[in-house]
């Protein structure tokens, strides 16, 4: 691995071991990427949702393969010089043989980390059974650990996104996950301040919150009173692009104007962050 991608690597568990909290946006492509690089964000993440709708598919368990989506995460490293740690969905298998290697493969990519969820991508069955999860979390750590460059691996719980807001298990799992080797622990989908409080208070890793979700009004500050050392904002930036896409599309197509212009991004802006 070149020296860039490992700088990128140790860059990136420094802001998880330094104090205070950061924030990490999901960029979709590499002009994403690079416009917030010039914001001066510290740090990025993938977005499998984002990324699934520039392709026209639905954002599901399956959209998109693991060779995509290793591609996407390959442009975004290689369009700016911050850390990139990506969303890996369920490591694209049930079998902790193919998880492991789903985070060598992602390594190879340059990527600072990954995330291994416990989700199955099966509406009828949709979490993986306790012990099979934190087996995969296992085999995820034990591939990271293997690796030549640091590789800051996030263990989800996915109750809270499939019909099942059990904090209790989650955390329970989180607390599992940890031990199994995360380094960063993540449950999408809690929506109050006290839910985000006890699960913070209950494990002994630093934790990551999704933000963007509608809904829920907490700021950077208000999180990071708490203990939340990483935001992160999934598909949401994605979706604001979009809203804006859309409500330009219809403003012409119903008002007959193009008032939208008014709102958009500089043509010499965005030029200069593409630089």
């Amino acid at each position: 691995m070149s020296d860039s991608r490992h700088e990128k690597a140790v860059a990136f568990r420094a802001l998880h071991e330094a104090e205070g909290i950061f924030v990490m946006p999901n960029p979709w492509d590499a002009g994403t990427a690079r416009m917030l690089a010039a914001l001066g964000y510290r740090a990025l993440a993938t977005t499998s949702a984002g990324f699934a709708f520039t392709l026209g598919r639905r954002d599901s368990e399956g959209a998109l393969s693991r060779e995509e989506t290793l591609a996407n995460a390959r442009d975004i490293v290689d369009a700016t010089a911050l850390p990139v740690s990506a969303d890996l969905e369920n490591c694209f298998g049930d079998a902790s043989e193919v998880v492991a290697e789903t985070i060598r493969q992602a390594a190879g990519t340059g990527l600072a980390g990954g995330s291994v969820e416990d989700a199955t991508g099966r509406k009828d069955d949709p979490i993986y059974d306790f012990a099979l999860a934190v087996e995969r979390v296992a085999a995820a750590a034990e591939a990271a650990r293997g690796l030549a460059v640091p590789f800051v691996l996030t263990a989800r719980a996915e109750n809270f996104l499939h019909g099942r807001p059990d904090l209790d298990d989650t955390i329970r799992r989180l607390q599992a996950f940890q031990e199994a080797g995360a380094e960063v622990l993540y449950a999408p989908g809690l929506r109050s301040r006290a839910d985000i409080e006890t699960l913070v208070q209950a494990v002994d890793r630093p934790v990551n919150v999704v933000m963007g979700l509608q809904g829920v009004a907490l700021t950077v500050e208000e999180l990071g009173e708490i203990g939340v050392k990483r935001i992160s904002v999934g598909s949401a930036f994605s979706r604001a692009a979009l809203g804006a896409f859309l409500r330009a599309a219809r403003e012409v197509q119903d008002q007959g104007t193009f008032g939208f212009a008014d709102q958009a991004a500089s043509f010499a802006e965005l030029n200069k962050m593409m630089g």
